[in-house]
């Protein structure tokens, strides 16, 4: 009598939702599944995105959705292919975690809040039958070229194999919840192929206010008074001397140093290249967005009698607080006082960037693994039987649900190329 086929191990190294993801499909395919992840627990950054709601998909069809990831759409959207936004819903009512459309689009838990998710999926894993390992840091391979090597708390040793392991590390973005990017040495002496990690959907920080400042960045009493606060309704504008360009109406905040917030996350992938390829990027403000340019000349110019300039652009504009802040912040005193200039400024307020925010700062990271590096399963080709996914490859994508899809995508996309790897 033949005896049945032993079975297939796998190990998953991080515990963010593509490792998770990934996690599951191993599983669902039958094969025996064994998730390590640095922290005291897995999902934390996918925890940290709750905060806000836990904004998990979009309702964009394709292919809208998948032109969002630039020029990596292509390769995205055959991950997309395994597991897109309607599939992601899904996906989440069948852990009992309705959704809504909300109205700019994006999908949202019922709840608002991502730890009823996080603890229906993680319930499932386990009663599936994945383990998880805590507190274990990935440290590369062994002198053998095959067992992993891994470190507790405590600097105790573990040696593990398996058939088939599957990255989901991460990029370098908020590191204390996990994703330090540790992984880069250690892929790089293995011959792989990395793109340099960058800031995606990041802050930035401001260059002189205007000619004649003599240090970057707003003045102490702007930064004292305003920063934190949101701007809004406000659009932005940006034409590039690479050709970049970028227009949408929405709101930012202002920070200490500069500015940031989702109408600057939208734009700042074509910021950091400007910033990368020419030293800063001018951005322009239109203070009034609803109202013409002509409409606003008329305003300013309209006679005001005994009222001061601020109580007549307060009145007649609305113009106060934060935006007749930021008009003095770029003007000086005679322009300030040229009505056709003070105008023209309303509508086209210049800002000159001239860094990004810290990586670690970021929501996420651009660069990481190459997908050439990858064949379409996304296993490293320099490396068979070695899966990548999530923010630890390189690509990158706007805030509002197409990260955290895509990242779970990947996930589906390299846990089942896994296990069809380890049953040939």
């Amino acid at each position: 009598m033949s005896q049945p086929a032993p079975t297939k191990s796998a190990i998953v190294i991080g515990g963010g939702p593509a490792g998770l993801m990934a996690a599951e499909r191993l599983r669902a395919a039958g094969l025996d599944v064994e998730l390590f992840d640095a922290m005291p627990s897995v999902g934390r950054k996918f925890l940290l995105a709750g905060k806000g709601g836990l904004n998990l998909t979009h309702s964009e069809d394709r292919p809208v959705f998948d032109q969002r990831f630039a020029e990596r759409a292509p390769e995205v959207a055959r991950w997309l292919d395994k597991l897109d936004g309607p599939g992601l819903r899904g996906w989440a009512a069948k852990l009992g975690v309705e959704t809504f459309v909300g109205s700019s689009g994006r999908v949202f838990p019922v709840s608002l809040k991502a730890a009823p998710l996080l603890r229906a999926w993680l319930h499932r894993l386990r009663e599936a039958g994945v383990r998880f390992s805590m507190r274990q840091r990935w440290q590369g391979w062994a002198a053998d070229g095959q067992s992993l090597r891994f470190l507790n708390a405590e600097g105790q040793e573990r040696l593990v194999r398996a058939d088939v392991l599957v990255l989901a590390l991460g990029g370098a973005s908020w590191p204390q919840l996990g994703s330090d990017a540790a992984w880069l040495p250690l892929l790089s002496a293995r011959a792989v192929g990395v793109a340099p990690l960058r800031a995606a959907n990041c802050g930035f920080d401001l260059g002189p206010r205007r000619a004649g400042a003599e240090e970057p960045g707003w003045s102490a009493l702007f930064a004292s008074k305003f920063a934190g606060l949101p701007i809004k309704p406000v659009a932005l504008h940006f034409q590039g001397q690479g050709g970049r360009q970028f227009a949408r109406q929405g709101e930012f905040v202002v920070t200490a140093s500069g500015i940031e917030g989702s109408l600057v996350y939208a734009a700042s992938s074509l910021l950091r290249e400007e910033i990368a390829e020419f030293g800063s990027a001018t951005v322009h403000l239109d203070l009034l967005p609803d109202r013409s340019e002509d409409f606003v000349a008329a305003e300013v110019a309209r006679p005001r009698g005994p009222r001061s300039l601020s109580t007549h652009l307060k009145s007649r504009l609305g113009i106060e607080g934060l935006k007749a802040g930021l008009l003095h912040e770029v003007l000086s005193k005679e322009e300030y006082n040229d009505p056709a200039h003070l105008a023209r400024t309303l509508k086209r307020l210049p800002l000159t960037l001239r860094a990004t925010r810290p990586v670690a700062e970021a929501i996420s990271t651009a660069g990481g693994v190459r997908l050439e590096e990858l064949d379409e399963r996304l296993m490293l080709k320099a490396l068979p039987g070695v899966f990548c996914a999530g923010e630890m490859l390189d690509w990158e994508a706007p805030t509002g649900g197409y990260l955290l899809t895509a990242s779970m995508a990947s996930g589906a996309v390299a846990g089942e190329g896994a296990a069809a790897f380890a049953r040939a």
